[in-house]
């Protein structure tokens, strides 16, 4: 058993392969409670749908990746990948996003991740989003959390749920 307030890596479902098996992203929690098995990730995923930073999940099987979901933290998770180097997207975007209380929670080199509350406004999101990278043709943009995992397109709308 791990203590409350230790962090942790636990590997969440990415996708599945072309040979049909499953890969892993591995992704920084919280332990919050124990004898619930609940933690709260400390970062928004890279490829692992329906999650955000500071949401709440409860572990059924860390073997086997199997959480549920338990509490949203309010956070949505934007995805931008490039076919080009994105130090200079991140060097321009980041700031931009920070102006409106985003955080940048990963940098890879052909990716960027970061978390902004959906309080802030979609419209507000979405046009510091297009707008910078209006100058980046070979970049895009995604929610990771927004549309549901299966399509793909369907708003899933959980925001109209919390409670400010």
């Amino acid at each position: 058993m791990i203590p409350p307030d230790t962090q942790t890596e636990l590997p969440f479902l990415a996708g599945i392969d072309d040979e049909g098996e499953p890969i892993f992203e591995s992704l920084s929690v919280t332990v919050i409670d124990e004898e619930q098995a609940l933690v709260k990730l400390l970062r928004s995923p890279l490829f692992a749908r329906n999650l955000a930073s500071g949401d709440r999940v409860k572990v059924l099987n860390s073997a086997t990746a199997e959480y549920q979901l338990e509490e949203r933290s309010g956070n949505l998770s934007i995805r931008v990948f490039c076919k080009e180097d994105i130090n200079p997207l991140a060097e321009f975007l980041t700031p931009a996003l920070e102006k409106i209380d985003g955080t940048l929670d990963l940098q890879h080199e052909r990716a960027l991740v970061y978390s902004i509350h959906y309080s802030i406004g979609f419209p507000e999101i979405e046009d510091t989003l297009n707008d910078a990278l209006e100058d980046y043709p070979y970049a895009v943009w995604y929610y990771g959390n927004v549309y549901d995992p299966e399509d793909g397109a369907t708003p899933i709308g959980w925001w109209l749920d919390i409670d400010e």
